[in-house]
């Protein structure tokens, strides 16, 4: 059974006003993707400095990859690995392909990242491996 992480974010904000932001932000800014990033808890890797992006819908997770690297100021020899629900998205994947499949009830995309696979067997169970 894969493990859930907590977002912090969600527990700092109720629900009606996540949904109430999620789809002012979508109205307004239709091309764009609401998307919250936090570390995954456990993780040695450093914090990002903001959580809430407003990501160009055609952008690739590999691109916003990039992105949360820069933010955290993570070395090129250094491994990253985000998650969406658990689950390790492929970096060609589009961002807008991966908020219709994967979104929140409250309308954002939440974003995990860590400095190692912490899915481990998990994301390879989830994967049919």
């Amino acid at each position: 059974m894969p493990r859930q992480l907590k977002s912090q974010f969600k527990l700092e904000h109720p629900l009606d006003k996540r949904q109430a932001e999620a789809e002012r932000i979508r109205d307004k800014y239709p091309d764009r993707i609401p998307v919250i990033v936090e570390k995954a808890p456990g993780s040695d890797i450093s914090d990002i400095d903001k959580k809430k992006y407003l990501v160009p819908s055609d952008l690739t997770v590999g691109q916003f990859v990039y992105v949360i690297r820069k933010r955290i100021k993570l070395s090129p020899e250094k491994a990253i690995f985000v998650f969406v629900n658990n689950i390790l998205p492929p970096t060609a994947a589009v961002m807008s392909a991966l908020y219709e499949e994967q979104r929140d009830a409250d309308g954002f995309l939440y974003i995990a990242y860590s400095g190692e696979n912490t899915f481990g067997d998990d994301l390879a169970t989830a994967l049919g491996a």
